[in-house]
């Protein structure tokens, strides 16, 4: 018998989603999606970093405002704000306005190029966490999924060492949810097969 409720689909969910349209179509066709795009990976690194603190939903539903603010989140753009352009970022209403993480996702956006110049792939740097497979952790309750793995850990220290900013254990284990390095739906909800 599932420990969730299904939805007017029929479908059974993680409840973080609820029932909002945007937090469910993210829930059911992203959240635990494998990614593996150099700068769709970056991208979400970022989101993640800029949700610290607040909820997931806050950011998703600013999250067209980021793109067009971040120049569609290319490293090679962010890489060159100047004070002049963090200032424009500190009065768009349409983001969540913070200096240390808008400073923050400009270091980033570097340390991402620098990676890159010494030819490596930011792919295979977050996914090389779990040796390249998604782990389908295969959680029966939420209090089942910790904040934070070794595995996070690990990757969030190599990408300090970087120079990336915004990047502790919980914040870098989110991102991993998020693109699919692990699978953390609840065993009861429709996505927790790997690929579903």
């Amino acid at each position: 018998m599932s420990l969730l409720t299904p939805h007017a689909d029929g479908k059974c969910r993680c409840p973080w989603c609820g029932t909002d349209p945007l937090y469910v179509a993210y829930h059911d066709t992203e959240w635990g999606v494998p990614e593996r795009d150099d700068r769709a990976l970056f991208e979400k690194l970022l989101l993640d970093g800029f949700q610290a603190g607040l909820a997931w939903i806050t950011i998703l539903r600013k999250r067209d405002n980021f793109r067009r603010a971040f120049d569609g989140f290319e490293p090679e753009a962010i890489a060159r704000y100047d004070s002049a352009k963090v200032e424009a970022l500190m009065a768009d209403a349409g983001i969540v306005r913070n200096r240390a993480k808008i400073e923050g996702a400009v270091l980033s956006a570097r340390a991402y190029l620098d990676w890159q110049a010494r030819g490596r792939s930011f792919s295979d740097l977050m996914w090389s966490a779990v040796d390249g497979k998604v782990r389908a952790n295969r959680p029966k309750t939420l209090a089942d999924i910790p904040a934070q793995t070794p595995q996070s850990v690990k990757l969030s220290k190599e990408l300090k060492a970087l120079g990336f900013k915004f990047v502790g254990p919980t914040i870098v284990y989110a991102a991993m949810q998020a693109c699919g390095l692990v699978n953390d739906h609840l065993v009861d909800c429709h996505r927790a097969e790997p690929g579903a």
